[in-house]
């Protein structure tokens, strides 16, 4: 029998990727199963048998043989006198099975089965894609770079499914090109015009939480537990744990020996600084603990307000606000309290307070100095003008003015 016009890639329908066999098979027998009701109007008294191995086909049609001029159906019975011609052994009341080929149905309803068989089995594998990996948002996944556009990376996985990285979940210094491999966090899985989309991160949190679990036995096995991460990737990021186990530093752990597990993490995050904490219930412990590593001398908690007003020594100022404001921003967002930072007062300080010189310099201006925690004059005086147009959004001569009014008043 020639079906090969039909199947002849069966092949390439039973090695689709996301597809089981069965799945292929059930397909094939419906598109079949479609043809026969268009040419007989049904489909109930027919066989369709397909072949897992090779997609061979063969279709048996049942009819029941009727006396001369007592067939009412066509499709479901047959006249005596036809069958005789046939098998003149058969007997009205007999079933009559014949063998359907499938030239019989013409060429174009087999080039229009195929097409439908094409697309069926299209739809079934994005459908399989899609729920694959709907299941496994959360998980990390290994892919290699195929392209690279201004606003997205495409990657494929093992079985070269594609994978969309966005410029926005990807680290400031990322810097991939055609071939590399990529470690990402599946982020979200939708369906896009019938196609499955699925977005990848490398800033999500939940990344960097399982790369901890990837390096650190402890954290996988459920004995330390991660209890919240935040991050600015590429910058710095906030751990805080806890362990189960009294004999187990969670911290220490977390960072192992001379920093050989914590060292893997930060490579793969591109030098990013990881701050590894020890939780605690103990709000105000909890907060000098992720002000690391500025230490506080005094902590005033506003409960309800949920503000901390953290007072340190003139050389902790900066540490606690570190580098471009991540480290205080970072330790509010870990701690849920919103931190002031004021520079505790000294007693041999002759210092003045920065809002006394308000009738010559601006209040916004003394605003964006209280910003980043510089609420004396000898606290700004400590930096350099570019260490302040850094820190604060002020231009160069503004803060040049500012910096000669100050000096004029030690002078």
């Amino acid at each position: 029998m020639s079906n090969i016009n039909l199947i002849d890639s069966f092949q390439e329908f039973k090695d689709f990727k996301n597809i089981d066999r069965p799945t292929v098979i059930s397909v094939l027998e419906e598109v079949f199963r479609s043809m026969l009701r268009k040419r007989y109007g049904t489909d109930e008294n027919c066989d369709v048998i397909v072949n897992p191995d090779n997609g061979d086909l063969e279709i048996w049609r049942t009819r029941t043989v009727m006396e001369d001029g007592f067939s009412e159906d066509d499709d479901l019975e047959i006249e005596l006198a036809e069958v005789k011609k046939i098998d003149p052994e058969l007997e009205v009341g007999d079933d009559f099975i014949e063998q359907i080929t499938l030239e019989s149905f013409g060429r174009r309803a087999i080039l229009a089965a195929r097409q439908t068989l094409v697309s069926k089995v299209l739809e079934l594998e994005k459908d399989e894609i899609y729920k694959k990996y709907k299941d496994r948002v959360g998980e990390i996944v290994t892919g290699e770079v195929y392209q690279v556009w201004k606003k997205e990376t495409l990657v494929l996985d093992d079985e070269g499914n594609e994978l969309l990285l966005p410029k926005t979940e990807q680290i400031p210094a990322d810097y991939f090109k055609k071939g590399d491999s990529v470690r990402a966090i599946i982020e979200k899985v939708e369906m896009v015009n019938n196609n499955p989309k699925i977005i990848i991160s490398r800033t999500a949190p939940e990344f960097l939480q399982r790369l901890f679990e990837m390096e650190v036995p402890e954290i996988f096995d459920g004995l330390i537990t991660i209890k919240k991460i935040v991050r600015e990737p590429g910058e710095r990021a906030k751990v805080a744990v806890e362990s189960y186990d009294d004999r187990i530093d969670p911290v220490g752990a977390c960072v192992g020996m001379k920093g050989s597990r914590i060292h893997g993490i930060v490579r793969e995050l591109k030098n990013e600084n990881i701050d590894v904490i020890n939780y605690t219930n103990n709000i105000s412990l909890y907060i000098q603990r992720a002000l690391s590593p500025a230490k506080i001398t005094t902590i005033k908690l506003d409960d309800e307000e949920k503000r901390a007003a953290v007072y340190l020594k003139p050389d902790q100022v900066s540490l606690a606000i570190g580098r471009g404001g991540h480290n205080i921003k970072l330790a509010g967002k870990l701690t849920g309290y919103e931190i002031d930072v004021y520079r505790e007062a000294q007693e041999d300080d002759e210092d003045v307070d920065i809002e006394e010189f308000s009738d010559e310099i601006e209040s916004w201006v003394i605003d964006e100095f209280k910003k980043i925690g510089l609420d004396t004059a000898k606290s700004i005086l400590e930096l350099s003008t570019d260490e302040l147009v850094k820190r604060t959004d002020l231009e160069e001569n503004t803060v040049k003015d500012v910096l000669d009014i100050l000096r004029s008043e030690f002078e």
